[in-house]
């Protein structure tokens, strides 16, 4: 029994040793991400390869994945403004070309001192669902 309770305890120092090892971006942690401080303004644009309708409601999906308040969506501008942590920002999808649009989250009162977590995120978001399909759903009725 007790050779038991050692083999499990050095397991489990093993695995704890080795997590930064597995960890996604090892270089930006947790604190990082939640911490308010200053975010470039080249960190708050993205380019993304699809085109700028399908970048916008990926937008608002990655605005309500994050469970950030949508204040007022303009789709014909291509601008979502949403409030996070208090402060108001403004997403904003403009098209490149056929095939690439970039995304700018900005702000909206241009004080660029916030937790970077709240863009990176959203990247992340459309990032890893890029290849979903989007459908409409029709309405009940």
């Amino acid at each position: 029994m007790e050779r038991i309770k050692i083999k499990v305890l050095l397991i489990f120092a093993a695995l704890m040793i080795m997590l930064p090892a597995f960890a996604d971006d090892a270089s930006v942690s947790l604190s990082t991400l939640v911490t308010p401080q200053n975010v470039s303004f080249e960190a708050c644009t993205k380019t993304f390869p699809m085109n700028s309708e399908r970048l916008f409601y990926l937008t608002i999906a990655a605005v309500n994945a994050n469970r950030f308040e949508i204040k007022e969506i303009q789709s014909k501008t291509g601008y979502i403004l949403f409030s996070a942590v208090g402060k108001e920002f403004l997403a904003s999808v403009v098209e490149i070309d056929k095939y690439r649009s970039m995304l700018k989250i900005t702000p909206a009162n241009n004080n660029y001192f916030f937790a970077p977590g709240i863009v990176l995120n959203m990247y992340k978001y459309i990032d890893i669902n890029t290849n979903e399909h989007l459908q409409n759903i029709p309405k009940g009725g």
